[in-house]
């Protein structure tokens, strides 16, 4: 992309071709490559910031044909010529070089005409052209200059400003200097073209900042609007910065002009030894503190104490520039160390903390804190398992998928939610209602959470959700106002086979209406012998018969639903259910590790569980744990010995004829299929199991979607496949077979036909 940058008066313009990634440094490689203005001398400003080394294009936001402005430093020897003139003894200054002894030449003794030593003027920076009020402490005269040019007199004026007396004096023409600023103006006194003094802010223009010299192009002075719209000019050589809106319309003074010694009034005498009763402000160095002395402050004092005492007691970070007193590092120092570099607690490397070779990463100083780092957690197992995410995503069927999830049976029990939701059965963690405000919902939990819950098994009402003050992060609380139907009760009322009302229907043919997954959890076994006893559990699939607004038991209006049973297999509580969930061989599904931890805690001994992971020694816990392994293994292999082989009877799966058909119709992976076959006897779970290996794509890693069967009989996605090809790379995924560079990529229709069979809607997700 292209930049245009240009220089504050506006003279000089470049256009330069950059790309989000170049960093400032070369950016200004660049600029003197193209305008011959060396680095050292270029400030570079992007929408009132001034851009710093260290940074790139990208951080500042800067896109296709931006403007940025260029403010050129000032040579030192085109400001202030003469830098080394020694000090004068005397008030009086000698014009000329002394004569030798001999010489009998008078010696002819001139002064300024326009100031003295001590008067209180105005003195301009020479670095960005602010005006700073302070004091003459020298006056000396320039010797490069043997004739008065216009604005300047032939003298050096020693200028201290009175914020920093201590450090030295800068030298300045008179034109660099005037009397003090005194006299306010008024918004209906200005008119454009009138020279002002005006404070701005160049990095933050609504912000306080210092003084410049300005040039007034519009006013407006209205009932409803006052603005000022100048051009501020900066820097040495006074570059204009138009279209400067002014913020502070109340502190405009005018451009003072300095006047000979003995054409001064008694009033502009006072102003030069009293100095201006009007104060000017500026802005302070300390954004935190504002530059309040009593006020303690970690930016601009001690960063350890926040106390601004004692200056000469402080050392300096030479890594993040922050002051520390010695008193308050820990251990104290009793004088400042005589080093060329100091850095502070926070930024020395520490020895230990550095991974040497073949050492194992070290875990970082704030984890190293936390109680699972230690090992004396009380927690169960998980250690943070409530707040944990999904370590795995259902891509089967799309997250606005309504009806059954393939390949979850009825009665499929999880030990979390969490499970649940990674099976795709319901998605939300907490949520009791998954749906959409302009679809449906797709899924609701019956956990007990809501008083005016009924639960009969095949039918039960549902109590919508909201009405809840759930502020301060918690995860319920008391009915507290009248539920609305809005978000997920409305999702839930999509369900309903009726048009929507805003007070409430029933519909006639409700099983018509959209299906809605059910999982009870066993929080509801208090109100509900339905629910699990463990757990959460898949009760099939429901539907909305209907819905309408009721005063609950807390007495605020909650709207109920009444759901029905549509679901051809048994339900789990049924006798029938029963005999099949134990056919299928449906057990609790704990998630990875979870027996083992808690197998363990019930193992450990009750002093080992108080021990600290400090006190513990590697070697003697090492030990312990192959031991308690030795004995969960042998005393298994008893119980396995002891205990009765129970042939299991699986109730088996089979194909349906459309299905059957196109699996006959796909050749090129018959032997896959026969394979797959073989696990029908194991049911529905492990035969879908089967059919998501085997047509597995290598290269997105999830079931293939417009599968392409190649040459050597692997099946890949056909965007993977062109994406492939599109990189150059002509050979199979699977097992790099040169598939060539014409190669056709021709859907195998019966494949896909048969997979969204299989699985309904999988298409959706991708």
């Amino acid at each position: 992309m292209y930049v245009k940058v240009r220089t504050m008066d506006g003279t000089q313009t470049a256009v330069l071709t950059i790309s989000k990634l170049t960093s400032i440094d070369d950016f200004r490689g660049m600029v003197e490559e193209r305008m011959n203005i060396n680095k050292d001398r270029q400030r570079l400003f992007y929408r009132g910031k001034q851009m710093e080394d260290g940074y790139s294009m990208f951080d500042y936001n800067i896109n296709v044909n931006d403007v940025i402005q260029l403010m050129v430093k000032p040579v030192l020897s085109e400001t202030n010529i003469n830098t080394s003139i020694k000090p004068a003894v005397s008030k009086k200054i000698l014009e000329g070089k002394e004569n030798s002894q001999t010489s009998q030449e008078p010696v002819i003794i001139k002064e300024s005409e326009y100031y003295r030593v001590g008067d209180l003027v105005d003195g301009k920076s020479l670095y960005d052209g602010t005006w700073w009020e302070g004091k003459i402490v020298k006056i000396v005269p320039n010797p490069n200059i043997k004739e008065s040019l216009d604005g300047d007199d032939g003298f050096l004026y020693h200028f201290v400003d009175e914020r920093c007396e201590p450090e030295p004096p800068s030298e300045l023409l008179l034109k660099h200097i005037r009397p003090r600023a005194h006299r306010l103006l008024h918004l209906k006194d200005l008119k454009p073209g009138d020279m002002i003094m005006a404070n701005y802010n160049l990095e933050e223009p609504q912000e306080r900042g210092h003084w410049f010299d300005c040039k007034v192009t519009q006013v407006i002075n209205t009932r409803t609007e006052k603005k000022v719209v100048a051009t501020v000019f900066v820097g040495a050589d006074s570059s204009p910065m138009e279209d400067c809106h002014i913020k502070l319309i109340d502190e405009l003074f005018a451009v003072e002009e300095s006047i000979k010694l003995t054409e001064r009034t008694e009033d502009m005498e006072r102003l030069v030894v009293q100095g201006s009763p009007s104060k000017r402000k500026n802005a302070p160095n300390c954004s935190t503190c504002k530059d309040i002395l009593r006020r303690k402050c970690k930016e601009c004092g001690c960063h350890q104490c926040g106390g601004k005492e004692d200056p000469q007691k402080q050392l300096m970070c030479d890594e993040c520039d922050m002051a520390f007193h010695i008193y308050c590092l820990n251990p104290p120092l009793d004088s400042i160390p005589d080093l060329d570099e100091w850095f502070c607690p926070l930024c020395k490397n520490d020895d230990t903390e550095i991974v040497k070779a073949g050492e194992k990463l070290k875990d970082s100083k704030k984890k190293a804190k936390m109680a699972s780092a230690k090992g004396n957690t009380s927690r169960d197992w998980g250690k943070g398992f409530a707040c944990a995410g999904r370590q795995k995503v259902c891509t089967i069927v799309p997250q606005n998928h309504f009806g059954p999830v393939p390949g979850v049976e009825v009665g499929t029990l999880w030990k979390f939610r969490l499970q649940a939701s990674e099976a795709g059965v319901h998605r939300p963690h907490v949520a009791g209602i998954h749906g959409r405000e302009n679809e449906g919902a797709y899924s609701i939990v019956l956990s007990g959470g809501y008083e005016d819950d009924e639960d009969n098994g095949d039918s039960f009402t549902y109590t919508g959700s909201g009405g809840r003050d759930l502020s301060g992060n918690k995860r319920t609380a008391e009915q507290s106002c009248d539920q609305q139907l809005t978000r997920m009760n409305r999702a839930l009322a999509l369900n309903c086979n009726i048009a929507i009302n805003e007070t409430g229907t029933e519909a006639k043919d409700w099983k018509g209406g959209k299906p809605v997954r059910v999982i009870r959890n066993a929080k509801g076994r208090k109100h509900s012998k339905f629910a699990p006893e463990e757990g959460n559990r898949y009760d099939g699939i429901y539907k909305v018969v209907k819905y309408w607004q009721d005063k609950g038991k807390s007495g605020f209006k909650v709207w109920r639903y009444l759901l029905r049973r549509d679901d051809p297999t048994p339900a789990p509580w049924t006798k029938e259910g029963r005999k099949r969930i134990e056919r299928l061989g449906l057990t609790m599904q704990y998630p990875e590790g979870y027996l083992e931890a808690q197998q363990e805690k019930k193992e450990a001994p009750a002093e080992e569980e108080s021990d600290s992971y400090q006190n513990k020694k590697a070697k003697g816990k090492k030990e312990k744990i192959k031991n308690r392994k030795r004995s969960l293994e042998k005393k298994n292999e008893e119980e396995d010995k002891n205990e009765p082989i129970k042939k299991r009877k699986s109730l088996g799966y089979s194909i349906e004829k459309e299905v059957e058909a196109l699996i006959e119709k796909d050749i090129q992976n018959c032997r896959m299929w026969e394979e797959c076959k073989t696990k029908l006897p194991e049911g529905q779970v492990c035969f879908l199991s089967s059919v998501q290996d085997k047509f597995l794509c290598v290269c997105c890693q999830e079931l293939v979607f417009q599968p392409v069967t190649t040459e050597c009989a692997h099946n890949v996605c056909k965007t993977c496949l062109q994406r492939s090809f599109k990189a150059e790379v002509f050979t199979c995924p699977a097992c790099r077979h040169d598939l060539g560079k014409d190669h056709e990529m021709e859907v195998n229709k019966p494949l896909s036909k048969c997979l969204l069979a299989l699985f309904p809607g999988y298409d959706a997700t991708r």
